[in-house]
């Protein structure tokens, strides 16, 4: 299988070393499959209007645009299948991460492109699996050889926000062991025999974030606004730090002041800096910003 996740000092000899060790053929550079442009991780912003109506639902024809021109953009090419089929290949066994939390799921209609885009890449349909709470009984998950990362970005009581690093906690054994320290070594996860270097592609969804959080679970819907975005690449780490800075000056803009998280998401810092899952650093991030401007925040 690809190791499409790998520390930010892999170099690119061992990347294909270990890829070709493993009977990969890519059909672009590492550079490109990794997201790395002159040294710096992509990540695409994108973001469209018309994407949500006015009751917040949403339309799943943007939304497949939106997810399309995302992939365009991060793999420089013409055409999403092209994109995808640099992503998956046929003979992979596909398991597509969600999340269930009732609030603020993973919108379905994602969860449908998503798949869509996986058969077309070669995937037979039966090779598929989409699920968050069951997968260590998953038996799709259990033989997995890609998997695809994707749920809605909110703060969270126990690691300041939920992001794709999160997202993986029930790929544990015992997801309470990785609680301590807010939360902080969520990124050790993803170096797990049955995770590391199997993710082919994170998506955050920004389409109505939870920026505060109040009350049972956390949540009030009136911490949640419409943002119509999606946040899509490689590296976990790098998302979920513009993820957070999102969030950031969300709050900040709402409240008129500098509003801290409680308690600080110190694990997506920690994620590069503890455990050099990918990058953290705003300075080492390309971030590509396609669509809709109004209330970008970043």
């Amino acid at each position: 299988m690809g190791c499409l996740m790998v520390s930010k000092n892999f170099t690119r000899r061992e990347f294909l070393k270990t890829s070709a060790a493993a009977g990969t053929v890519f059909l672009t550079s590492p550079e490109k499959i990794l997201g790395i442009t002159n040294s710096k991780t992509r990540v695409i912003l994108i973001r469209d209007d018309n994407v949500l109506d006015k009751s917040s639902k949403v339309n799943s024809d943007v939304l497949l645009k939106m997810l399309d021109d995302a992939v365009k953009a991060l793999l420089d090419v013409d055409n999403p299948i092209k994109g995808w089929k640099q992503l998956i290949q046929p003979n992979d066994i596909v398991g597509i991460k969600t999340n269930v939390w009732r609030f603020l799921p993973t919108p379905p209609e994602l969860e449908t492109i998503i798949k869509r885009r996986v058969i077309d890449s070669g995937v037979p349909e039966r090779n598929i699996s989409i699920n968050d709470q069951d997968i260590l009984s998953d038996p799709i998950f259990k033989k997995a050889t890609a998997l695809i990362n994707t749920r809605p970005m909110r703060v969270h009581s126990w690691s300041g926000v939920g992001t794709l690093l999160k997202n993986y906690i029930m790929f544990a054994d015992t997801p309470s062991d990785y609680h301590d320290d807010s939360c902080a070594n969520l990124a050790a996860i993803w170096k797990l025999p049955h995770v590391k270097g199997k993710t082919r592609l994170n998506i955050l969804v920004m389409l109505t974030p939870l920026f505060h959080g109040v009350g049972s679970h956390d949540y009030s819907p009136e911490y949640l606004w419409p943002y119509k975005g999606l946040l899509v690449g490689t590296d976990p780490v790098a998302i979920d730090s513009i993820g957070l800075r999102i969030i950031e000056a969300k709050r900040r803009e709402y409240f008129g002041e500098y509003r801290p998280l409680n308690p600080p998401a110190k694990h997506i810092q920690l994620a590069d800096t503890r455990h050099h899952l990918g990058t953290a650093d705003i300075n080492k991030i390309e971030l590509i910003k396609l669509g809709w401007n109004e209330g970008i925040l970043i």
